[in-house]
């Protein structure tokens, strides 16, 4: 299941886990303007733990799904 948000400066997207145990937290990942952050808590750790992509990694990212094995570079 995931909801999708549109905030002043961003755009949030939560993904929830609805698979078998063990269950892993929620993943939020918000778009900015220049950047994408994801967000998911740790319990081991007690905090949220944060990765920033530029534009551009998202981007080959969002590519590199349905793409086989291999290394690639976008063309614009």
């Amino acid at each position: 299941m995931y909801s999708v948000e549109h905030d002043f400066d961003a755009t949030v997207v939560t993904l929830v886990d609805e698979g078998g145990p063990p269950l892993q937290e929620d993943v939020v990942i918000s778009g900015f303007e220049d950047c994408i952050t994801v967000e998911q808590y740790d319990p081991r750790t007690d905090r949220m733990q944060r990765i920033t992509l530029s534009i551009s990694q998202m981007q080959d990212l969002v590519a590199a799904v349905n793409t086989p094995e291999g290394v690639y570079r976008r063309k614009d």
